[in-house]
């Protein structure tokens, strides 16, 4: 097999601290760079690895006391690979070993050592499938001068498939950053648990979040519900950049397989948003435990929340209507009966007014808007939630929490049917349930009372899984973000942000720097549950050209001159 041009040659290492490798003279440390793919050819496994370090060696410290003169190019020629070299640290990530009867062969018809390039060139390896090839974690590393190669076709579609695999649901979610070969996540593998975009703001999390939920729609992997809090992926958004443009949403991307409800219809309608459905919430719908989670919003006390059970207790499901229609006597006489606290259910009353300028609010509603969102979802089509004018977090906070607890509890009767019956045709159709500002639900102070932390718990016990969108994930709990599957990060520079990325990921050190060197737009580090190993990727551009390959577009915007001479035409055509 020709292997290419070695790199470099294994010096030393450990499997805890990782390989350093001098590089060939001819070789330039300026091509070496953070986050690369590299394989090492030992004598019997191949070693995939992520390039985590480069640094610069000298054989004498002679050399670095009395430095050449940089016009002196001679003398630093001379120097160049003996007196001073390049270093770079990998990080072996897989390894994979053939079986003792596999054999390449070469086109002279003669079988070949797997693992000692051909000094002809001509043997070439018949590529696995996905159900052949086995990939194993590093248990042991390559011996001294193993030689470094750069990765090429074959082991990028060995080690993350390729998008048309009929025997998994790969999606390309971009490239490597020195490679056009496509870098493939495992959708099925994707929606099993919950996952988490990262990255400082104007990094492209919302682009990334839009990518993703394309290919799950368009694989069929899960439904998705997805709180769209700044009208980004219903039906188009504002793509970055100087120049004011607008790219497609979901809804325009899979028309009959998406459906966009609003809390805003007056502000989803000047969006030109097509075929949105209105959503309200009524009072009755509130629980107290729906108030506790925005009490930091509404600026309730714990004593405020108290006598808000005292209120529940009594009214039951009206408690908040029977509390805004109460007068100071009122309020007074029900204290002397109920033990309340007069001072605590006045301010309780007066915070909840707050909630009669929410536009999605009613004291009553003619009809159950969430169960008409779950029978979308169970019917296989995936909802947009959008919050136009209506983004402000106390919304954000009562409307999420409010629509996937009453869903989640529903999902969970339904697993729990399946487990019973064992029928396939009960088994729920996974549902990932799309959130942002993730640290808000998730903070270590509230995650045990809000319905998102209990889904992260649970993995996908009851199908139900989250994808959280943050900026600082630093805030969520760190029982959390252990449980976090894929973890897809762009940019972060906030030392508590990249500690929180690597949380319960072994040997996560090596893969600090990588995390830290990334550019500012279109690139990041995907590791986790749905890639076999870390990787960092130049993500696919969200652009006409991936409308063409991942879309089922059922109109497309014409100009109005266009519209009218294919009116005429068809009249013509009939004769009028």
């Amino acid at each position: 097999m020709n292997l290419g041009q070695p790199l470099g040659s294994v010096i030393e290492g450990s499997l805890t601290d990782g390989l350093e490798v001098r590089l060939h003279p001819d070789i330039s440390v300026e091509d070496m760079r953070v986050g690369k793919f590299l394989v090492v050819q030992g004598m019997r496994s191949r070693f995939f690895c992520m390039l985590t370090d480069v640094a610069l060696g000298t054989a004498n410290q002679r050399i670095i006391a009395n430095p050449p003169s940089w016009d002196d190019t001679f003398l630093r020629e001379v120097l160049a690979g003996s007196g001073t070299y390049g270093t770079i640290n990998l990080a072996p990530m897989l390894m994979f070993t053939p079986e003792n009867n596999e054999t390449y062969s070469a086109t002279n018809g003669k079988s070949v050592n797997p693992f000692v390039p051909s000094t002809t060139g001509l043997a070439s390896f018949q590529p696995q499938t996905s159900t052949t090839m086995e990939l194993l974690p590093v248990k042991t590393i390559p011996s001294h001068f193993s030689q470094v190669y750069e990765a090429n076709e074959d082991d990028f579609r060995r080690v993350f498939g390729w998008e048309d695999d009929p025997q998994r649901k790969n999606f390309s979610i971009g490239k490597p950053l020195d490679m056009d070969v496509p870098v493939c996540i495992d959708l099925n593998r994707f929606v099993e648990r919950s996952n988490g975009v990262f990255g400082k703001s104007g990094t492209g999390k919302s682009f990334l979040t839009r990518l993703l939920l394309a290919g799950v729609i368009r694989k069929s992997a899960a439904v998705n519900l997805i709180f769209d809090m700044h009208s980004e992926y219903g039906w188009e958004a504002v793509a970055e950049g100087k120049n004011v443009n607008t790219v497609k949403g979901l809804k325009q991307l899979f028309p009959s397989q998406v459906e966009v409800y609003t809390l805003d219809p007056e502000s989803t309608k000047r969006r030109g948003v097509r075929d949105a459905q209105e959503l309200y919430l009524s009072y009755d719908q509130i629980d107290v435990e729906d108030i506790k989670l925005c009490s930091r919003d509404l600026g309730l006390s714990d004593a405020a929340l108290d006598n808000a059970n005292i209120l529940y207790s009594e009214f039951g499901k009206s408690w908040i209507v029977q509390l805004l229609s109460m007068t100071n006597d009122e309020i007074e006489m029900f204290c002397d009966e109920k033990r309340g606290h007069k001072g605590s259910i006045m301010a309780l009353q007066r915070k909840l007014f707050r909630m009669d300028s929410l536009k999605y609010i009613r004291a009553a509603c003619p009809q159950n808007y969430i169960d008409k969102i779950l029978q979308c979802l169970e019917a296989g089509k995936n909802v947009v939630i959008e919050f136009g004018s209506q983004s402000n977090m106390l919304s954000y906070m009562l409307v999420t929490n409010m629509i996937t607890k009453r869903i989640h509890e529903k999902y969970v009767k339904k697993a729990d049917k399946f487990l019973q019956s064992k029928n396939p045709c009960d088994r729920p159709m996974p549902l990932m349930i799309t959130i942002e500002e993730a640290h808000r639900f998730l903070d270590p102070a509230i995650v045990q009372s809000t319905i998102f932390g209990t889904i992260a718990r649970e993995l996908r016990k009851y199908f139900v899984t989250l994808l959280v969108v943050d900026q600082r994930p630093s805030g969520i709990d760190n029982e959390v973000m252990s449980q976090i599957g894929t973890r897809i990060t762009a940019l972060l520079n906030d030392e508590k942000d990249i500690d929180a990325i690597f949380t319960g990921v072994s040997g996560g050190g090596g893969l600090r720097s990588v995390l830290a060197k990334l550019d500012s737009k279109q690139q990041a580090l995907i590791l986790g549950h749905a890639v076999p190993m870390p990787v960092v990727v130049r993500t696919r551009p969200y652009d006409s050209t991936f409308y063409a390959e991942i879309g089922d577009i059922a109109w497309e915007e014409k100009p109005d001159a266009e519209v009218f001479a294919a009116a005429e035409l068809a009249k013509a055509d009939l004769g009028f």
